[in-house]
């Protein structure tokens, strides 16, 4: 099973929300998933960014593939993995 770290939508139409999650690469977008890890809320000016730094580097370490949208949201909160 190969795992990766994304974006996953939530939130209307038109006003998104998104939840940082662990998933399987094989499953849909807004599928299944292991673990939330984090939220992300680009409507609120500056955007709120919670991120699970811990869980993050668990799963990397283990494996898991970051997608370059949650790399950037990580180098934007300031972390480095």
């Amino acid at each position: 099973m190969a795992v990766c770290i994304r974006l996953t939508r939530g939130g209307a139409k038109k006003s998104p929300f998104y939840r940082v999650v662990v998933a399987d690469s094989k499953s849909k977008r807004d599928g299944r998933f292991i673990e939330i890890v984090g939220h992300f809320d680009p409507k609120n000016r500056p955007e709120s960014i919670t991120l699970d730094m811990d869980r993050i580097k668990e799963w990397s370490e283990k494996g898991g593939q970051l997608s370059p949208a949650v790399k950037k949201l990580i180098k934007d909160k300031g972390y480095s993995i």
